[in-house]
This record gives structure tokens, C-alpha cells and sequence, in this order.
């Protein structure tokens, strides 16, 4: 097995099998969003033409949804996605999120949430999106002054008990609308049934992984996903490699990969935060180039799979340096141009 390989077929970084950016986050099941600019060349540069415009569409039209869910942080789900996921995921990542509140010092007691949402709700009512600055004139307006830390609380809590969303893509800055405007009323599913759809989701994505891997990137406890993964048994199985024992997806694809491709790879890309361990694809001795211990992590490019360099999304030029001294780039010109061609678009 070629876990390097494997993984550029199952993330869709190369040979894409989508045209539409909605298809690429429902196959994935969760996409990191930390960043905003950089979620839309995450989900574009998965697909067979990368297109700001129709990561765009996507996204206003509510096909693509952007919250805090799976690990307390940022993510992009499928709008089918999100009743299923967010019984299952929300309680675990508002659980976090109090554990950082409590970290902080910060205690919101239920009466001022109750208070907070109505605006919210009242507010995001009367336009078809608002920006956390008019939240937060209209709760002025109200009488209740938070401060940033408390107001970016709050916006997480409303999120998690199914308040708001992402509202209409911005250039620079995040905007809510109310939840039930883009959702549309879906029937439930069982715990079980949302646990295969979840692993699934994975490990087609993701191949091959651990179930430590798993476990982190769901955010939920291990029990749940050793449920997960034996719930869809007759979808995966494993395999050894270096000491590891990785799960495959049994449909996941092992051919196609060729040698000589760079990609440039945005902050927080599931190609790294995806998974636990991440030595796979990037050395240990050079991890810090990617992310710290505090969970910053950075653009980064890659040879054939392999992280070997850094980049500058945003500058004009787009810089980029390697941090191994014998990699060649042999596939930068076609990666810059991909890339530069795409965010022309953005401006």
C-alpha cells in the first residue's frame, strides 16, 4: 500500500471526481473553515475546475453551511448534513467550547443566552444577513453590551442549539443568518445510523486512517467511533504499514496517482488537521513548519503528497519556499497558475 498516494485520491487532490464545491463537502462529510478566504480554495481545489463563483453559489444558496461543530472550531457541512450531524456532533463540540469558556473566566449564565438569542433571532429576521458588528449595535440597542471574547461566545452557542449559520459569502468578513432559513426540515435518523454516515464520510475522504484519527476528527469519544467503524465493518478494512494500523476504505480508489505534482495547500486543509498523526505525509522534524502546539496551522505546499515547503497565499507573486533541501518542485508553474487563476476571481 501507498498511504501517500491513497490519501491524494481519497482527499480528491488529484484525478477530482466533482464539479460542483457542495458535492466535494458532502463527500467529505466536515471541511475545516478556520479560515475564511482560504475554505473557498480548501473545497475549490477539489474539484475539476475550481471556480470561486461556484463555491459562491454553493454557499449562498444554503447547499454549503458554515459553523462551529466538530471539535469546538470552524467547519463546512452539507446543509443534508446538518439536522443528523448536529444531534450528533453539536453536544460534544458545545462542551468544548465550555471548557474553553471556563478556562477563560467566562461564565454565560442560560438567562443571558435566552436574552442574546432573541435578539439574534429578531435581528437576522429582518435581513437576509448580518454581520456580528450589526449583532452586536442591535444588542446595544437593547441594552446588553458584551465584549468581543463574550460576543464570539455567544455566536458559537447560538450556532450549537441550531440559532444560526453562515449567512451570504463576504469577501473578508463572516456573515449569520437564522438556521431554520436555510435548512430545510429533514426527518431523523438514529444514533447509529448517523455514526455509519459519519464513518463513512471519514474514511472515504480520509483513507487510509487510524481510529485514533478518527476519534480526533470527529470530536467524539472512542467508544462512539469503534461503534461507528463496526457499524459499516463490511466497508473497510485494515491494513499494516510501518508499524501502523490503518483503515482503507474498500471503494476508496489506488490508481491514478502520478509523480511531479505540487499542490498549494491553505491553512488548516483536512489534508493535515484531518488526521492525528501526520507523519504520514509530513516528517516530524518538520512539523513546526506546518503548525505549533497550540493548533496554528499554515499554508503549506506539497511535492507528490509529501509537505515540503511553505507559501503566502495572499501576496501578489504568491511566494513559496521549501524547508527540505533536495525536493524539487517539478509541478510548482501548473500549481501557481491553478492557483492564481482562482483568486483572481476572489477579487
Amino acid at each position: 500500500m501507498n498511504p501517500v498516494a491513497t490519501r491524494l485520491l481519497s482527499q480528491q487532490l488529484i484525478c477530482p471526481q466533482f464539479d460542483d464545491p457542495a458535492q466535494v463537502v458532502s463527500y467529505f462529510g466536515a471541511i475545516q473553515a478556520q479560515e475564511y478566504r482560504q475554505m473557498r480554495w480548501a473545497v475549490a481545489m477539489r474539484t475539476r475546475k475550481p471556480s470561486v463563483d461556484a463555491f459562491k453559489k454553493a454557499y449562498d444558496e444554503g447547499r454549503i453551511i458554515r459553523l462551529h461543530l466538530l471539535r469546538g472550531t470552524w467547519q463546512l457541512i452539507s446543509a443534508e448534513d446538518y439536522n443528523w450531524m448536529m444531534r450528533l456532533c453539536a453536544p460534544r463540540g458545545y462542551a468544548v467550547t465550555k471548557g474553553w469558556m471556563s478556562s477563560q473566566g467566562v461564565d454565560i449564565p442560560d438567562t443571558e443566552i435566552d436574552k442574546v438569542q432573541q435578539v439574534f433571532i429578531n435581528t437576522a429576521q429582518q435581513k437576509r444577513s448580518v454581520t456580528k458588528e450589526e449583532l452586536a449595535a442591535a444588542l446595544a440597542e437593547n441594552g446588553i453590551i458584551l465584549d468581543d471574547r463574550r460576543m464570539t461566545f455567544h455566536l458559537r452557542i447560538a450556532e450549537y442549539n441550531g440559532v444560526l449559520c453562515n449567512g451570504d459569502l463576504l469577501p473578508m468578513k463572516p456573515t449569520y443568518c437564522l438556521a431554520s432559513s436555510k435548512i430545510p426540515p429533514q426527518s431523523e435518523i438514529s444514533e447509529d445510523e448517523a455514526l455509519a454516515i459519519l464513518a463513512r464520510k471519514y474514511f472515504q475522504s480520509h483513507s487510509p486512517a487510524t481510529l485514533e484519527d478518527f476519534v480526533w476528527w470527529s470530536g467524539l469519544n472512542i467508544g462512539q467511533c469503534r461503534r461507528a467503524i463496526q457499524i459499516i465493518e463490511g466497508e473497510v478494512h485494515e491494513e499494516k504499514w510501518n508499524g501502523k494500523t490503518l483503515i482503507r476504505y474498500n471503494d476508496c480508489r489506488t490508481r491514478g496517482f502520478r509523480k511531479g505534482v505540487t499542490h498549494l495547500i491553505p491553512a488548516y486543509d483536512e489534508y493535515l488537521i484531518g488526521y492525528k498523526s501526520r507523519d504520514v505525509v509530513l516528517a516530524p522534524e518538520h512539523k513546526h513548519h506546518a503548525h505549533n502546539n497550540s493548533g496554528i496551522f499554515q499554508p503549506v505546499v506539497a511535492q507528490d503528497g509529501i509537505i515540503c515547503g511553505n507559501w503566502k497565499p495572499f501576496r501578489s507573486d504568491t511566494q513559496y519556499d521549501t524547508f527540505i533541501d533536495d525536493v524539487h518542485l517539478t509541478g510548482i508553474d501548473e500549481a501557481l497558475a491553478k492557483y492564481n487563476k482562482f483568486i483572481k476571481m476572489s477579487r
